[in-house]
């Protein structure tokens, strides 16, 4: 029973060490093996073999493409505008031991060195041209990092930014500013248009004044005619100026009698005495 006991143990150990010494890497992944504690070589995907109790899988990375999330942060432009700005960088691990052997966490150094190229960049426009050149942005960003995580084995395939939009505080500011404009252009409008009407109500106030003028100047020749033909009719050159005198006072009194405020008109005493006396001469 002893010896079987043994002979069993044995063939458990064989399994066991052939299974530990056995590694299927699937497609799409990378395995990074070390021998008693030091880089020893990278198994490709598919069935691969190692010496048990020797070497060991430390590290399992996948060779397809990672969208890495950069996280949200504030960025000062160079007219001192703060906006917030957030990427989205796509990267591919072409060498797996430069990636866990070349920096301690990746990911990690990725996002900072996003975060503080885009800050860089950003911190050198101002904010117009900021939120309007996505564009140009990524185009620096892509520039200014892809060096830098080559050297740990990594690929940038694209690097995006997802928003870039000014702050609570700015947007405040923002709309204030227009309003303010908008505010302004409502005063310009209806300053122009009191003035142009200002301008129109004058124009008719001088056309007026003029035809006024006009008028006065035909009546004034009219009673000249008028006088003239009575004083060459009666031969008296003081009764046409007693005539005129009397069809204004008429006409004053006609008016005085149609005013609003007229309540009662008070003739003189000796008026139909004056008027025999002019109708006499």
């Amino acid at each position: 029973m002893d010896g079987l006991a043994v002979v069993a143990a044995l063939a458990i150990l064989v399994v066991v060490t052939l299974a530990k010494g056995v590694r299927t890497v699937p497609q799409g992944y990378k395995h990074i093996v070390q021998r008693l504690g030091k880089y020893h070589v990278t198994l490709n995907p598919g069935l691969n073999f190692i010496i048990p109790y020797i070497d060991s899988v430390a590290y399992k990375l996948t060779t397809k493409d990672i969208v890495l999330d950069i996280p949200s942060q504030e960025v000062i432009t160079e007219d001192n505008a703060v906006i917030i700005a957030n990427a989205v960088a796509y990267i591919n691990i072409v060498s797996p031991e430069k990636a866990v052997y070349g920096v301690e966490n990746y990911t990690f150094a990725i996002q900072n060195l996003v975060q503080t190229a885009l800050r860089s960049i950003v911190g050198e426009m101002a904010l117009d041209s900021a939120l309007s050149s996505r564009d140009q942005i990524k185009a620096k960003l892509k520039a200014a990092i892809s060096d830098d995580i080559a050297d740990w084995g990594i690929t940038l395939k694209t690097v995006e930014i997802q928003d870039i939009n000014p702050s609570m505080t700015m947007q405040q500011a923002m709309e204030e500013q227009a309003a303010a404009e908008r505010q302004r252009r409502a005063a310009v409008t209806k300053a122009e248009g009191e003035k142009q009407a200002a301008i129109l109500e004058a124009d008719g106030r001088l056309e007026a004044s003029r035809r006024d003028a006009q008028a006065q100047v035909v009546l004034a020749k009219a009673s000249g005619a008028a006088i003239t033909l009575v004083s060459e009719a009666v031969g008296d050159q003081d009764l046409p100026v007693l005539y005129l005198l009397g069809e204004k006072y008429a006409d004053a009194l006609v008016k005085l009698s149609t005013s609003g405020n007229a309540k009662t008109v008070v003739l003189p005493a000796d008026l139909p005495q004056a008027l025999r006396g002019i109708l006499n001469k």
